[in-house]
């Protein structure tokens, strides 16, 4: 046992009987004993006090309780620095190799640790001395640890000399994957990518005919495994190896009984598909790609589904055309809602990388016909992943096309009777106009948009709301009255809806039309109702008035805020309501950098000093506030 092995032994027994024979580990076992024993504690010497809070830390390591032995060991630099690097390497590692019998998230943390201890241990020429208690804990039941050993090896593996690879790397992947247990096995998985480039030729065939145990390892946990990692295994191996060796075990995985093996072994395909030149991939991998798109399992269907745009990209457009534009249209019927969802979300991406010289000649066809049965389906979450990239479609497939074919399923979908399909549709309006132009759109969708503006889905309107800038400077071409016409009344008729985010939205909005339709439309149409909002006997709609002018004020110049604006805020100053009366002095606040050193002494500090001697605490401190500005 180690001396920290020892201190620690002492700290559990309180008996002091071992470290006698070093200064260091003496002064410790003193500062660790007056840590149960305080009286003894007047007695510690200077040494003793610096050495007090890494003797805090390693009796910490064995303490009762959890969170305390958590909190230490990710403490564990500190305790190897006052070591030093040779004591760390001699004593404290070994112990931490021995203390694997802990809590999962101790471990965990101890596996995190580890893979930043090189610097500790004296440098990369040291590295190897951290693989021990890496290997117990990449050996351990539970997955999470064992997968933050893995990373933590993977980590320290690239500061490892070829040398020390082969005589130290390389075995520990070997025992791991030799391993009794299927939990080393499936760690070892891992480990072969940043091993095998560094090992000599001998070696690698070994480590090759190794990997290809693991993927035939009876328990389908290691298979898993392995086929989660081939894709990586197969960058580093040498071509006549990937083609030979990596590719059929490769198809093995990917016809494997388990589901959870096979989808797995998707993305590997993606990842060995774009390694090889586009004849290897139609003679090698193409069938396992068809089988995926049809497999028995939904979930292997889903997954070539959501990885399909990487797919696309890695085995290029004349495979896509050929072959993946029949299974792509195949996933967007799939008789699975996840699978359709999942495809549908990829439409637009789907389209975009297609060449443009063949886009239309494939999308018509294939493409269009899936979409049209999509936008009536049966599952909500499938037409909600279609709202949310149909509209993408306009400017790949042109004006006409989309005014012909598209608009009829942008309207459907705005109908639609679930919200969150409406949304997306709405959220991706601008699209449409750059394609089919402002008078389609007012014709075609402005009727629609405008029935959504009173939707019973508060975040629908609220989508409206926030689109309602982009629609008023599509219509300016209309001119103005066109737009007072069809959609001014809805946004006066937001300032005073029933949700808050509603009225808070709408007088931001309010600023944004002033911005794109000028002030003396803004005085002619929306200064005098905001203001009119004062009398209204529900103190929520003054209390909007008063937000209205916050935003609106940024945009008006100081002498429409001192006459429309601060009349009206004065006579506000008296509501019998104490929010009302706050957000006086708040507003006040804010317009007082925009008013002249007159409106400011004769009718903005009157107010705040009548405001000031209110018996309301909150109008009190807001009016103080507002009248230091003033001054």
């Amino acid at each position: 046992m180690g001396y920290i092995g020892k201190l620690l032994h002492l700290v559990d027994n309180e008996a002091d009987v071992y470290c006698k024979d070093t200064p260091l580990m003496d002064a410790i076992n003193r500062v660790i004993t007056n840590l149960h024993y305080p009286v003894a504690s007047m007695a510690a010497t200077s040494e003793d006090d610096s050495l007090y809070p890494i003797a805090v830390l390693i009796d910490e390591l064995r303490n009762e309780d959890t969170q305390l032995r958590l909190n230490s060991i990710k403490k564990l630099s500190t305790i190897a620095l006052a070591l030093g690097v040779e004591r760390t390497r001699a004593e404290l590692i070994p112990f931490l190799t021995d203390t694997i019998e802990d809590e999962d998230e101790v471990l965990w943390a101890l596996a995190e640790q580890l893979g930043n201890f090189i610097p500790l241990v004296g440098g990369p020429e040291y590295a190897s001395c951290l693989l021990p208690p890496l290997e117990n804990l990449a050996t351990v039941e539970e997955t999470v640890v064992r997968e933050k050993a893995t990373e933590s090896l993977r980590m320290i593996a690239g500061d490892h000399s070829p040398a020390d690879i082969e005589k130290h790397f390389a075995p520990l992947v070997k025992r791991l994957s030799q391993g009794d247990w299927f939990t080393s096995r499936t760690s070892a998985c891992g480990l072969y990518a940043v091993c095998y480039p560094h090992v000599s030729v001998a070696l690698k065939s070994e480590l090759r005919m190794m990997f290809k145990c693991l993927c035939t390892d009876d328990t389908p946990m290691v298979r898993r495994a392995a086929a989660s990692k081939i894709g990586e295994f197969a960058k580093v191996v040498e071509m006549e190896h990937l083609k030979g060796e990596i590719i059929p075990l490769f198809n093995s995985l990917a016809n494997d009984e388990q589901d959870s093996v096979r989808l797995l072994a998707v993305e590997a395909g993606i990842t060995i598909a774009g390694l090889l030149t586009e004849s290897d991939i139609e003679s090698l991998l193409l069938p396992m790609f068809r089988s995926a798109a049809s497999d028995k399992s939904w979930r292997v269907r889903f997954m070539i589904a959501d990885k399909f745009i990487d797919l696309q990209t890695a085995v290029g457009p004349t495979i896509t055309k050929n072959h993946l534009v029949f299974h792509f249209s195949g996933l967007l019927k799939d008789v699975e809602a996840e699978v359709r969802a999942s495809a549908a979300n990829k439409i637009k991406e789907f389209c975009t990388n297609l060449p443009a010289d063949i886009q239309e000649a494939v999308i018509m066809p294939n493409i269009l016909p899936a979409v049209k049965e999509l936008v009536c389906d049966t599952n909500q979450h499938v037409k909600a992943a279609l709202a949310s990239v149909i509209m993408g479609l306009s400017p790949i497939m042109g004006k006409d096309n989309t005014i012909q074919h598209l608009l009829p399923l942008f309207l459907i979908l705005l109908k639609d009777e679930h919200s969150d399909v409406r949304l997306n549709i709405i959220s991706n309006l601008d699209s449409v106009n750059k394609v089919i132009g402002i008078h389609q759109l007012s014709q075609s969708l402005l009727p629609a948009i405008v029935e959504l503006a009173e939707d019973p889905k508060w975040r629908v309107r609220l989508a409206i709301i926030e689109h309602m800038p982009l629609l008023a400077e599509q219509l300016a071409p209309l001119g103005v009255e066109f737009f007072d016409e069809k959609l001014n009344s809805l946004c006066m008729s937001w300032l005073v809806d029933g949700v808050f985010a509603i009225r808070s939205a709408a007088t931001s909005n309010l600023k944004r039309l002033v911005s794109i339709f000028g002030l003396e439309w803004a005085q002619n149409t929306v200064i005098t109702k905001v203001l009119s909002m004062a009398r209204d006997p529900n103190y929520l709609h003054r209390m909007t008035t008063l937000f209205a002018i916050n935003v609106l004020a940024e945009v008006c110049p100081p002498d429409v805020i001192a006459k429309f604006m601060v009349p009206v805020i004065s006579n506000l100053a008296a509501d019998a309501v104490p929010n009302v009366r706050f957000n006086v002095a708040k507003t006040m606040a804010l317009i007082v950098p925009s008013l002249d050193s007159h409106t400011i002494e004769f009718q903005i500090k009157p107010c705040l000093t009548k405001l000031h001697e209110d018996e309301d605490m909150d109008v009190k401190y807001f009016a103080d506030e507002a009248l230091v500005l003033c001054h």
